[in-house]
């Protein structure tokens, strides 16, 4: 195959209005795929330094405690301390998980500057999702305010996944969630919603109970990640190196017509006896 200065040698020998000689590339053609492979490039060397500079602050600890790192489709839910925790357990995960693992990030805070929209987007692939405010957003004038579609009873029997995935409005906040679950995916979420100040999470938020139900399929799998709020405390910019590790654990199920509550507090209690291990 004739290289790319050769053909265009072959060109310019060809002359105004003469065909160039059979298989020679032209010059606009041979360097187009150039522009396309630095993106990737990019993306590739962003992910080896974070994940050296991660290893170097962290010591990037994982332990497998109740289950072993398997290529199988899961949803990792972990506690949610710092920022931090998305890159900490994406950097836990071994090479052949990360490329089918994506973590959720809060679209405010990972798209606030074009650096890391790219880094979320290019490196973590991550999904993105919007905060849900506490106030409910205001009706229009003279229209009613929609009321929420009531529970499934246990009596009723367990609710159809995919009805459960049909039903669900195109701006639920897990919408993208559930669009990365159908499309094979595993997903990292933090079932608090929000970062935690003390000890233990927080109470869960209903999301992970409605994506057990949407996909019963799905393995759940908790992990509880450790020390990484002292990397980078909230409002801090500049890292501090301390040992930090993810540990993972043996996975649950929601089990048949357990209730939202119950099945959440158990996921927490799930989260919170990693802590000691």
């Amino acid at each position: 195959m004739p290289s790319h200065s050769t053909d265009h040698a072959l060109y310019r020998s060809a002359g105004p209005g003469k065909s160039p000689p059979a298989g020679a590339t032209p010059p606009e053609e041979a360097g187009a795929g150039a522009p396309r492979m630095i993106p990737g490039m990019l993306s590739k060397l962003m992910s080896l330094f974070l994940l050296g500079l991660v290893r170097f602050l962290t010591g990037s600890q994982a332990r497998w405690y109740g289950c072993p790192p398997k290529a199988e489709q899961r949803i990792y839910f972990a506690n949610h301390q710092s920022h931090a925790d998305l890159v900490m357990i994406w950097a836990a995960l071994p090479q052949e998980l990360r490329s089918i693992t994506r973590p959720i990030a809060a679209r405010d805070y990972w798209t606030k500057t074009p650096f890391r929209q790219w880094i979320t987007t290019a490196v973590f692939n991550a999904v993105y999702v919007d905060r849900v405010s506490g106030t409910p957003a205001p009706q229009p004038a003279g229209e009613a305010p929609a009321m929420p579609a009531p529970a499934p009873s246990p009596a009723a029997g367990t609710p159809d996944p995919e009805a459960l995935r049909a039903a669900l409005p195109e701006g639920d906040p897990l919408a993208p969630l559930v669009q990365a679950l159908e499309s094979g995916d595993s997903i990292v979420i933090f079932p608090e919603g929000t970062r935690g100040h003390g000890d233990e999470p927080q109470p869960f938020k209903s999301g992970l109970y409605r994506l057990a139900q949407m996909f019963p399929q799905v393995v759940l799998v908790p992990a509880w990640i450790h020390n990484v709020q002292r990397v980078m405390p909230k409002g801090e910019v500049v890292p501090v190196p301390i040992l930090c590790s993810v540990t993972f654990g043996a996975p649950i199920e929601l089990a048949p017509g357990e209730e939202r509550r119950a099945f959440l507090d158990r996921a927490r209690r799930a989260v919170i006896a990693l802590r000691e291990v």
